[in-house]
C-alpha cells in the first residue's frame, strides 16, 4: 500500500557518503524534530534525474531552505558509492543528503517501488517528492511518468511551500 498524506514514515536506514566514509542515518535522525523535503529518483546519473530532476533542488536549495525546511535529502535504489559520486559529480555534496536505499526497504515500506526491468533498471524508486514535518508526510507529489520531473521537481514544491 502507498503511504499518504498525513502517514508517519516507517523506520528505515540509509547509507550516505561523507569525507570520512560511509554513515548510517536513520529516518529518525534526518525527520524526527525537522520539515523536511524529500525526493526519490529512479537512478542517480540516469538522464531526467541528473538533469532535470536534482538540478533543480540544488539550484533552488537557499530558496526552499528560506521557506522553513531544516533539510532537503534525494533517495535513489543505488548503493552509497553511486550515490556518493552523484553527489560529488553534481556539485550536491554537503548541500543536500545523498540517501542510498540499497535494497530498496524503505521504498518497498512506502509503497513507491517501480519493476523497471524493461528498461534494464530492475527495482527502483518511483520518482516522488514529498513534504515530510516531524516524520509525517505533510504532502505527496508522486510522477505518473518517471521520464519526468514535473510534479515533484522544486518548482512544484516551492509552491507548496
Amino acid at each position: 500500500m502507498t503511504i499518504a498524506i498525513g502517514d508517519k514514515l516507517p523506520a528505515a536506514t540509509f547509507k550516505e557518503k561523507t569525507a570520512d566514509g560511509p554513515v548510517e542515518i536513520t529516518t529518525d535522525q534526518l525527520f524526527s524534530g525537522k520539515r523536511v523535503v524529500l525526493f526519490a529518483v529512479p537512478g542517480a546519473f540516469t538522464p531526467t534525474c541528473s538533469l532535470n530532476h536534482l538540478p533543480g533542488y540544488l539550484e533552488n536549495r537557499d530558496t526552499i531552505l528560506g521557506k522553513g525546511v531544516d533539510d532537503i535529502a534525494v533517495i535513489s535504489v543505488n548503493d552509497w558509492h553511486v550515490m556518493g559520486a552523484w553527489a560529488q559529480s553534481s556539485g550536491g555534496m554537503g548541500k543536500i543528503h545523498f540517501l542510498a536505499d540499497w535494497d530498496a526497504g524503505f521504498t518497498k515500506a512506502v509503497g513507491l517501488e517501480a519493476d523497471l526491468s524493461a528498461g534494464g533498471l530492475g527495482l527502483r524508486s518511483k520518482r516522488y517528492s514529498m513534504l515530510v514535518e516531524d516524520g509525517v508526510v505533510k504532502a505527496l507529489n508522486i510522477e505518473e511518468n518517471p521520464g519526468q520531473a514535473t510534479v515533484s521537481g522544486a518548482a512544484a514544491m516551492l509552491e507548496l511551500l
